[in-house]
């Protein structure tokens, strides 16, 4: 192995299964540290039920599973994207930083939307 080489990934069912752990760990500390998270698992589960309530078809469902992942994907993406920024800033104002910040809210805004249009297009 040369200097430049990372260490050997370890591999099998015990680092899936980390993998995973990982993963549920992010979701908890998203849901924990981030209030639009905790309003989008209220309209996430508003919808589940609503849909339920509506016997939606197969495709009806597709298109609201697709929407519900589109906005938390978004959402935890820019969770990170802000969580980087601060770490990297220590508290300090820098106008690109924001721009940034800006740019990930807005996607998030963005998926948003899109889930309510698609939305208004099942359920009305």
């Amino acid at each position: 192995m040369s200097p430049q080489s990372s260490p050997p990934r370890r591999r099998g069912l015990s680092a899936r299964l980390a993998s995973f752990r990982y993963a549920l760990a992010g979701i908890l500390a998203l849901l924990a540290g981030e209030v639009n998270a905790r309003i989008h698992a209220v309209c996430t589960a508003v919808v589940l039920v609503a849909g339920a309530l509506c016997h939606l078809s197969r495709m009806q469902w597709v298109a609201i599973i697709a929407a519900i992942a589109l906005v938390w994907i978004a959402e935890a993406a820019n969770t990170a994207v802000e969580l980087l920024c601060d770490l990297f800033c220590e508290g300090r104002y820098h106008p690109v930083v924001k721009r940034i910040k800006d740019i990930a809210a807005g996607g998030v805004l963005i998926a948003a939307v899109c889930a309510v249009v698609i939305g208004l297009l099942v359920f009305v």
